[in-house]
């Protein structure tokens, strides 16, 4: 039986991958690749044999499910088998459940670590997520629960932290998240920022309020994957850019 590889291809500038997960990209028998690897894509040689598991939120060519039986299958019929994630594997990409899965059906395997979008895109548009006098800590949360779970996250505590806020897949859910977070007294005033598609030639940054910033994001279409910053460290992007508009 052979190893299976759950690497983290970053936000999708080749440029940001990895030295490991470069090679193991070169070294794969076979590659499972997301939506999200993006211009990673171009590193695969032509000769490896690859698989598309890409998911959206409601289109999957496969199930989790069958993902997970899928990398167990092929780890009986290759060596090195990588299944190539975007970000980071452990953010919001299902990467422990399939390490969970791989463990308790007896495959090795080895998890690569990745940069996650939630910290590379705002730094790519010139937004520290923490910030001296501003912001001391970052809280990560999905803006996109899963249908059938009930809803765990603390709202009430996620708007009194004093801080910056990075929803994930949260573009679908903006208006509910934002109502939550208003409700549970964050200031209507609160810098917000949505980047959609960073690191593509697509991407781009629309700033506005936690008062504003639905409607903002409807007239201007933001569709996913987008990353939304919520917190005055905002602002500082202005201090840092020659065009902040842009």
């Amino acid at each position: 039986m052979g190893r299976v590889y759950l690497v983290g291809a970053g936000p999708g500038d080749p440029e940001l991958l990895s030295l490991k997960a470069y090679k193991l990209i070169k070294e794969a028998d076979v590659i499972l690749v997301d939506n999200l690897v993006l211009g990673v894509k171009k590193l695969i040689p032509e000769s490896k044999k690859v698989i598309d598991i890409g998911k959206t939120a409601k289109k999957h060519k496969f199930s989790q499910d069958a993902i997970n039986t899928l990398m167990v299958d092929l780890s009986e019929k290759y060596d090195k088998v990588v299944r190539l994630k975007g970000g980071d594997p452990f953010i919001f990409g299902r990467g422990g459940e399939e390490a969970v899965f791989l463990r308790e059906h007896g495959v090795d395997f080895e998890v690569v670590p990745g940069i996650s979008s939630a910290i590379a895109v705002p730094t790519a548009f010139s937004i520290p997520l923490t910030f001296r006098d501003i912001s001391s800590a970052v809280t990560v949360i999905t803006g996109h629960e899963m249908e059938e779970k009930e809803e765990n996250i603390n709202w009430e505590a996620i708007a009194n932290l004093k801080g910056t806020l990075v929803i994930l897949m949260g573009v679908g859910n903006l208006a509910k998240n934002v109502e939550l977070l208003l409700k549970h007294g964050l200031r209507a005033e609160t810098p917000v920022a949505t980047i959609e598609k960073g690191f593509t030639e697509d991407a781009r940054i629309v700033v506005g309020t936690l008062g504003n910033i639905v409607e903002l994001a409807s007239k201007e279409k933001v569709k996913p994957p987008a990353v939304i910053v919520i917190g005055d460290v905002v602002s500082v992007r202005e201090k840092l850019v020659l065009h902040p508009e842009k």
